[in-house]
Formats: structure tokens, sequence, C-alpha cells
């Protein structure tokens, strides 16, 4: 066995496939050139058993990479179960200071806490590649470059993870054999090539910052129409909108590449090519780009589940049934002439109480089943367990006509993932408070008669204006959540919940703490017909500070919005109702118009008593509106 251990041995010290030396490694991989790190000792055949004694193995120094001594590239490692990315909070050692086993090397923030990194075994720092406050590193990246012996440290002076990507492929990798050239592939004869006229390739360009598929829901010109600067092309229907495509130059449209109603389609797909001449046309009849060769137009719903789906499950459980019948009744009476042995007592209690007597055990004479079985019986767990499986298929039919599948659009995808998103990752709070409209209501009556005839005034334009100075008073309120900071807006940008065919959307009424009563309605009015018929610009409804969403007019008394992320408050406001309230009259009460509002508020922004100061702020505007003015 010794003679076979040392030629293992010597064929391992002369060459490949070689013995590589298991190192202890600070989570990372070893540097370049010296071999992956292994529990054990690895050779060019299978796995082996441990063989004895390891420390008569010849120690084999690390092959090296370039012109660099051995050396180890030390990568981040999860420190905890979530973990995919850390801060280098702080290096406990510098360059060229020796590290023990076990010293401390760095201190590495994570998504649960601050955490030190230690060292697995005794080595020498010799490159620091991620310097302190270095955040969002990611989990396997090389942070710092170790060696074994001091005197190697210099040759890591100028060391870049840079540098060694580009020598690693000169040095490690042989170049490649020189190789017959493959024959170039055969152009398709509707592939765009040198054979068609001068033209441009309109791609699908990203309408909206978060749009990353559109779906074209109508093209506005024609194969063969001119087109001017300006133009309305399509209509692309984005993630949060319908938004018109206009042409940017002058031409004639050639070729059509994606039909109407084509979902999904990624940005940077060609949409349509576009000539400078109207002769060329013709020749992009067959014109089809690569990249939308597979593009097809939705098709239609499926038809229903073919008949037999229901068919089967009827026709296959019937004779199943009778088997499985009898066994249950196995403990039951003993049957003489084929019938059960039964009081009539018992027979007409167990009618009235649905019982079947074949599954009742008898302990009267002979078996017969008295009152007191009846009374005691308790029903037995096995049928029913036999027969799920047999009415599962049954149920998940629907007979036909009885639904409508309704496909989802792109402005309803992004909604559910965006509420989906608040409520699962913001800690939403609320507060409600009652407010007295009956002076805004004297007001709005008493400015409608003041304003032109164009311009009607809603108690909802009280509610932004009031609502934007509230936010002035309590900026806290008009701030966003930005995952590293909370950014507190100096504008008062209030988004309002429109609700359309498509979905609910936000246009933005923009600084509407300095804008008055009626340039406030104008714009709702403006942006909410233009959001109901879809022709919403970008930037009109992307943004805002703070939300307000009403549904007192479909007479809702109260209810609680969800934030708009990264927004920090959303108002939900409610109808108003008279009440009783006590006065300073003959009578000692009074009738006034209460409104119910409720402030929901994202709780790493707003702290309770913040949120109860915006919304008494808000009360305050909007029980004396004249303080609007000041």
């Amino acid at each position: 066995m010794w003679r076979v251990l040392a030629r293992r041995v010597s064929r391992g010290a002369a060459g490949p496939p070689g013995l590589v030396r298991p190192r202890r490694a600070l989570g990372a991989g070893v540097g370049a050139g010296a071999g992956p790190a292994r529990r054990g000792p690895v050779w060019g055949g299978p796995a082996p058993r441990p063989l004895l004694p390891p420390p008569a193995w010849p120690r084999l120094v690390p092959r090296r990479c370039c012109s660099l001594p051995a050396h180890q590239k030390v990568a981040l490692p999860a420190l905890s179960p979530t973990m995919q990315m850390g801060t280098i909070a702080r290096w406990e050692k510098k360059e060229g200071d020796k590290i023990n086993e076990g010293d401390l090397i760095a201190e590495v923030e994570t998504d649960k806490a601050t955490v030190g990194f230690e060292s697995l075994e005794e080595c020498y720092l010799a490159k620091i590649l991620v310097p302190e406050g270095t955040r969002d590193v990611p989990i396997g990246a090389v942070i710092c470059i170790t060696v074994e012996k001091p005197e190697y440290i210099d040759a890591f002076k100028n060391y870049t993870l840079d540098s060694a990507a580009a020598a690693a492929p000169a040095a490690s990798v042989p170049p490649p054999p020189a190789a017959a050239p493959s024959p170039p592939p055969q152009p398709s004869p509707q592939a765009p090539g040198s054979s068609y006229p001068p033209h441009m390739q309109i791609t699908l360009p990203a309408l909206s910052p978060t749009m990353t598929m559109g779906t074209v829901q109508r093209w506005e010109k024609k194969v063969g129409e001119k087109l001017s600067e300006g133009d309305l092309l399509a209509e692309i229907e984005t993630d949060k909108a319908t938004i018109g495509f206009e042409v940017q130059e002058e031409g004639y449209l050639a070729k059509i590449l994606v039909p109407e109603g084509t979902r999904d389609v990624p940005l940077g797909t060609p949409l349509c090519i576009i000539v400078e001449k109207e002769a060329d046309i013709p020749a992009f009849a067959d014109y089809q780009a690569a990249a939308v060769t597979d593009m097809k137009a939705p098709a239609p719903p499926p038809p229903p589940p073919p008949p037999q789906v229901m068919a089967t499950p009827a026709a296959a459980p019937p004779p199943a049934q009778p088997a499985a019948a009898p066994a249950a009744p196995s403990a039951g009476p003993p049957r003489k002439g084929g019938r059960v042995v039964v009081s009539p007592l018992a027979k007409k209690l167990a009618a009235e109480k649905g019982i079947d007597l074949t599954q009742v055990k008898g302990t009267g004479p002979d078996g017969r089943i008295t009152k007191k079985d009846v009374e005691s019986f308790v029903p037995s767990k096995a049928a029913p367990v036999a027969a799920a499986p047999e009415a599962v298929p049954v149920v998940a039919a629907a007979p036909e006509g009885t639904f409508t599948d309704i496909p989802i659009s792109n402005i309803r995808r992004v909604i559910a993932q965006r509420l989906m998103q608040s409520k699962q990752t913001i800690p939403h709070y609320y507060l409600s408070i009652d407010v007295n409209m009956g002076k805004v209501l004297v007001l709005r009556k008493e400015l409608n008669q003041e304003v032109s005839e164009n311009i009607k005034l809603s108690v909802n334009d009280f509610i932004i204006k009031a609502s934007a100075l509230a936010c002035l008073k309590v900026p806290e309120a008009n701030s966003s959540w930005m995952d590293t900071v909370i950014r507190q807006n100096h504008v008062v940008d209030v988004s309002v919940a429109v609700s359309t065919p498509a979905g609910l959307i936000t246009p933005i009424v923009f600084n509407a703490h300095i804008k008055g009563l009626a340039a406030i309605s104008k714009d709702v009015a403006s942006l909410a017909a233009r959001a109901r018929e879809g022709k919403l610009q970008p930037h009109e409804f992307q943004g805002g500070t703070f939300t307000i969403s009403n549904l007192g007019m479909y007479g809702i008394k109260n209810f609680s919005a969800i934030i708009n992320p990264p927004q920090a408050c959303i108002l939900a406001v409610g109808s108003s109702k008279e009440i009783l309230v006590p006065a300073d009259n003959e009578k000692g009460f009074d009738v006034a118009s209460v409104m119910s509002v409720t402030l929901s508020c994202d709780h790493r922004v707003v702290d309770g008593a913040v949120g109860a100061q915006w919304l008494a702020e808000f009360k305050n505007f909007l029980e004396k509106p004249v303080t609007m003015l000041l």
C-alpha cells in the first residue's frame, strides 16, 4: 500500500493532474493560478478514500498567475441568510499587516447588522480592493488580496481587479487553435440588407421611466402615408397610460412590423420602417426584421374545455362508488333477509336526522338498532374522504357562458404590482379625524357666484389647497422614502386619484401650494378628462409628493387608502353628513356638515405625532378657510 501511495504522490508532485493543497480561506476563492479551494486532495481520477498519514503529503505551492506571487482573492461572503449585498464599514487591518487566525479583518454592514469579518488562517494583507464606506458590495465580490509571506506584499502595490482581468486571459488561456472558418449564414430573402433603399427602423422607446414593455394599441398612419414632424404615428399602452407616439422627422411609412393589438412588446423592438422617398416604399413589401419574426398579435382566448373533460368524471366514478360502499358498513348490524333490524322509534328518529341506518351499529337483541344507538351515532369520516377525489374534477369544470376572462392590461398589471409592493414593504398606520365643512360650503357658494361660468369650484379643490398648505406647515409629511435617504420636498405636487376604464391613475397638480382655487379647479378638470381618454403625458402622472383619494361622491363615509411609493402619505376623503353639534344658541345645538378623512402614513418617514400634527393643520385650514389666504 505504501508503494502505491508513493507512486501517487510522486505523480502528483511531477505535474498534472496534480495535487492541490487544501486551504482555508475567508469565504473567498483562491487567487488566479492558485487553483480552486477544496476540502481535501483532488486527484486526476475519482475522489479516493482518505489516505494516511496526511502529514506525509508534499506541500505544493499554488501556481502563480502571470508575474504575481501566490495569493488569495478574498471575496465578500454571505454573513446572514438574507444578505445579498454589504457595506464595508471599516477595515480593521491595514495593507502590510499580519493577520493571525481569528483576527478581525473588517466590519461589514449587512441587511441585519454590522458583523465582524474574521480570518480563518494566518496571512498578510497585501492589497485592499474595496475602500471603507463602499456601499452595496455584492456577495462574491473580491474585497482584498492576502499572501503567505511578507516579501510578496510589494508585488501587489499597483494591483487592481481591472488589470488582473486583462492579464488573466493572456496568461492562463492559450490561444485557440486555428479552425476552418465556418461558412457564413445564408441571408434570408426577407432579412434587411444592403439591397434595400436607405431607410430608418423606428424602435419602441421608453415612454415612462418604469416601462419595460408596451402594447401597440392603434396605428394612426397606414403604409404609404406621408409623415410630417410631430404627426401621431401610433398609440402605445405603457405601464402607466396610453401615450401617443409622435414622428420626429418627415418621411413615408413603408412597413408596419408590429401589428395593432400586439402585447408585451419589449423596448427596442423595431415597430416600423420609414423611408425618405415615396418610390422606395414597394421595396419593403416583404421586409421583416429579425427581432419581430416571432412576434404576432395575441390570439383569441382559448375555447372552453371540451365536453369530454366533464364526461370523464361522470363516467368513471359511478362504477367505483358501489364497490366502495359495501366496505363502509362492515361494522354495521347483521341483516336478516337483506334488511336492517331497527325499532320503529329509532327508524323515525334516523329519518328526522338524515342518518343512514346501514352505518349504525345496533346494540339491542340480535343487533337491533335502538333509539339510543341513533342518538349516539357519530357519522364515519371514511366516506367523505373516499368521495373527495371523485368530486374535484366535477367542480373544476364550469358551465359555458358563466364567466368572462378579461385580459390584464399593462396599467392593471402595474397597479397590482405596486399596490402589493406597497402593502408588503411599507409599514402603514392610519389616523382619522372629522372636519366641520360648514364654512367651506358657504365660501364655495359665494365664490362660484363670482367666478366665470367656465369654472365651478368643488369641495375637492378646497381639500387639495388645504392639503398643500398643511404639507408646508408639516414638511415631514411631504417627504419620500428613497431607501438610503429620506427626501424632504420643498414644493407640494399633489397627486389626485382618478378612476379610468383602464384602472386607477394619479395625475399631478404641480405647485398646488402657490396656486389659487380657480387654477387648481382648471388643472383637475383638464387632467381628469385627459386621464379618462388615455391622453396624459408621462410627466403629468409620474412623481408627486402627496396623494389625495376622494370617494365622498360615492357616499363612502371613510376608508383607508394604500400609500403610493415613494410618497409617505395619502389622504382618504369620505363624504360629508349633517350631524347635531353643541352650540351657544337658544336651542343649545346646531346642524353641522362633517366630513371624515383618514391619513395613511409610512411609519418609516412619518411618526404618529407628526401625522396627527398634519391632520390638525389640515382641519384648521378647512374649518377656517380664510386662513388659506394668508
